[in-house]
This record gives structure tokens, C-alpha cells and sequence, in this order.
């Protein structure tokens, strides 16, 4: 069997193919959405940060930032990929509470939860599987040919490193126009933070992955189907 190549995507990123392939992110308090066309057999993941910009100019990649704009883009990715939009199946993955900030139904990953929630609901595309909200950083491996997706849930010290990249995206954010507020990302708890028990618990990770990497507690690798 032919091993399938890999594309990593980060924050604004959206990425659709009719190729077997695997596409990676890392979430901390952002999304992620894979969208399937089961009889096309074909695959795309876009990652955002925020529901939508709060003015300002918003356009290109930086636009894709915002799940109003991620998703419209995805959508658009997978049927020129040769999708139908009828035939659309999704994953949602994300919208972890890792902010230094109380936790309450306005923060960045419950309105990231509630945005994604909304959207599908309203373009009427089926939800086959989540993995939404917690307290720790995830990583995502989606098979874009099968719709298999692996997830594991990362430690402590990938949650420092992962907010180097959100905190930059959100210094930007604050210097080119919309504004959100002060939020300072990834500041973990002093006290351990409880990991929620996800179905299909898989033993062995992902080509090319190892447990236990990045330090903290983790849960194993798992495949979402």
C-alpha cells in the first residue's frame, strides 16, 4: 500500500484534495472542520481562530482566519476539488479552553463551539463526529480519502509552545484593524486540568507519531470514524 503524503495546515489554513492524503493541525482554542464528499472521495480541513472579524478590512488569507470566512472557503476548496456540497459530511475538532482567561459561554473557544454549531446547522451538513471543547491542545491527522481522523490530546508543555503561534496571530490581529479585547492564550493552570474520556481509544499512534511527545499528560491516540 502506498504510504499517502501529508500537508500540515496552521491558523487560517484550508487545505482540499481528491488525492489520498493525510492533513495535520495543531488546536489549541481554535477549529478545525474536515469536510468529506463520502462518493467523490474527497477531503479538506481549514483551522481558524475566531468566529468573525469585528471590523476592519478582511481579506485573503488573513480573512481565512475567521470561521465565517474558513468555512465559506473550505466549501468552495472541496467542489472544485470535485465535491458536491449536498454530499458533505464534517468532523469539528477543537475549542479547547486553554486561556488564562475565567471560563464562561463568551470565551474565545465557547463562541469558536458555538459558531461551528450554528454553521452547520444552519448549511444543513451532517455532523458525524466531534471532539470539542477541554482543557488541553490537540493534534489532528485526517485522512482525506477515508474520512478516518486521529486525535490526541497533547500536555503542558505543547500548550506553551502552541501559543506562541495563536499569540502572534492575535498581536497581528490587534495592529491591522478588528479588535477582540485583551487575551492572553495559553497560559496553563497551575493545577492539573481534567482530560475528558473520548470513544475509540487506539493503541498505536499515526505514522511518524509518538505518545507521550511533548511532555504533561496525554491521552492515547484515537481514531475518530
Amino acid at each position: 500500500m502506498r504510504e499517502r503524503a501529508e500537508v500540515t495546515i496552521h491558523i487560517g489554513g484550508i487545505y482540499a484534495t481528491r488525492e489520498p492524503m493525510v492533513i495535520k493541525t495543531l488546536l489549541g482554542s481554535c477549529i478545525a472542520v474536515c469536510l468529506l464528499d463520502p462518493e467523490a472521495r474527497v477531503g479538506g480541513m481549514n483551522h481558524f481562530m475566531l468566529p468573525a472579524p469585528g471590523g476592519g478590512p478582511c481579506d485573503g488569507v488573513e480573512g481565512s482566519r475567521f470561521g465565517v470566512h474558513a468555512m465559506d472557503l473550505l466549501i468552495g476548496a472541496m467542489q472544485k476539488a470535485g465535491g458536491e456540497r449536498c454530499r458533505l459530511k464534517a468532523k469539528v475538532f477543537g475549542g479547547g479552553h486553554v486561556l488564562s482567561i475565567a471560563e464562561n459561554g463568551d470565551s474565545v473557544p465557547q463562541r469558536n463551539i458555538q459558531f461551528i454549531e450554528e454553521f452547520v446547522k444552519a448549511e444543513g451538513i451532517a455532523v458525524v463526529s466531534r471532539d470539542l471543547g477541554g482543557y488541553l491542545p490537540r493534534r489532528v491527522h485526517f485522512h482525506t480519502d477515508t474520512g478516518k481522523v486521529y486525535v490526541k490530546r497533547l500536555g503542558q508543555h505543547t500548550l506553551r509552545l502552541t501559543g506562541i503561534e495563536e499569540q502572534r496571530y492575535v498581536s497581528r490581529t490587534r495592529q491591522q484593524g478588528p479588535q477582540f479585547g485583551e487575551v492572553t492564550l495559553f497560559v496553563p493552570s497551575p493545577f492539573p486540568l481534567p482530560l475528558t474520556t473520548p470513544p475509540h481509544l487506539f493503541s498505536s499512534p499515526p505514522s511518524g507519531e509518538r505518545q507521550g511527545e511533548g511532555g504533561g499528560a496525554e491521552s492515547k491516540v484515537r481514531g475518530v470514524r
